[in-house]
């Protein structure tokens, strides 16, 4: 990863200062310097043991969009060969915030499909800041039912502050292309397994967020509702973020607890930006156990156990007074 490296939020200073020099080390590939790469690791660690107690909800959301964390083309690089991207939903266009097509993971043919926000400023204008527009979520359904017809599992990387909100978005028809993925993926004949990798936002992360198995990234998270968005609505007041972070409890502790995902995958200490190699290292462990028990069960206790999982979704009980 060769990116000019810039403090995100404060707290990571000390950290990104350690991992300027590792990468200097690293780059140089002198064997020389193996024991001091070592000793550097070994401060960051010490390092973030000492800031993680110290973490805010919104401290997590500011990892979680860190300009400098893996986006789905570097899983898709890392973890993929022989990838072959899909274009076009063929009735509007081609929709550059998703990323869509097949690829060969562990030997076997997989699509994967995810948000792609882009690094440069025009990468980012390209990709729209990973905002799908409606043919962005028709070109991943085309290519789910094209992998179902062919008995391919799905992987879905979410990533997205949330659906395009514009009024040709809108005119397009984002709402119900929204509504038809849930509809439809929810029906698809094969192993579906979605991970959020960065922020997972409202209706726009959700329209590929239906499946099987839904896994986090440690530091992303999944909201209904950004807290800028939540902060401008419920108390029309900006300052009220934190607050408005710490009452939507959408880390992926809190998610696991409640039954809405499955697994958290773990990240390198700092954030999946600090070491993307172990990032892809963990999200392919968990990843290949995940389908390797997905691919033992029968087509219809997959869609009988992914129809119960999310019908139990929001169900809580009232505990009766003493």
């Amino acid at each position: 990863m060769t990116q000019e490296i810039k403090t995100f939020y404060q707290l990571e200073e000390p950290i990104m200062e350690l991992k300027n020099r590792l990468d200097e080390l690293l780059e140089s590939g002198e064997p020389a310097a193996r024991e001091e790469i070592k000793e550097i690791q070994a401060q960051i660690e010490e390092e973030w043991a000492k800031i993680k107690p110290l973490l805010t909800p919104v401290h997590i959301v500011q990892i979680a969009r860190h300009p400098l964390r893996p986006y789905t083309l570097d899983y898709l690089k890392a973890l993929t060969t022989d990838f072959i991207e899909f274009h076009g939903d063929r009735r509007a266009g081609n929709d550059p915030a998703i990323v869509a097509g097949f690829g060969l993971y562990r030997g076997q043919t997989v699509a994967f499909i995810g948000h792609q926000k882009g690094r440069t400023t025009r990468e980012r204008l390209e990709r729209n800041f990973g905002q799908p527009n409606p043919e962005g979520y028709r070109k991943a359904l085309r290519i789910m039912k094209l992998a179902e017809k062919f008995n391919f599992p799905v992987v879905t990387l979410i990533d997205t502050p949330g659906a395009y909100p514009g009024i040709q978005a809108e005119e397009r028809g984002q709402a119900e292309a929204i509504a038809y993925n849930l509809r439809m993926i929810s029906q698809l004949k094969v192993p579906v397994v979605n991970i959020v990798i960065g922020e997972g936002g409202s209706g726009g992360a959700l329209a590929i967020g239906v499946g099987d198995v839904i896994m986090m990234l440690e530091y992303s998270f999944y909201s209904v509702i950004s807290p800028e968005g939540c902060a401008a609505i419920l108390w029309k007041d900006q300052a009220a973020v934190a607050q408005a972070a710490e009452n939507l409890r959408f880390l992926a502790q809190d998610l696991l607890e409640f039954g809405i995902i499955d697994k958290i995958i773990p990240e390198p200490p700092g954030g999946a930006h600090i070491d993307w190699g172990q990032t892809f290292r963990q999200v392919d462990r968990y990843l290949n156990q995940t389908l390797k028990k997905l691919r033992e069960k029968k087509v219809e206790d997959l869609l009988e156990e992914r129809y119960q999982k999310f019908r139990q979704i929001g169900v809580f009980r009232e505990k009766k007074a003493e």
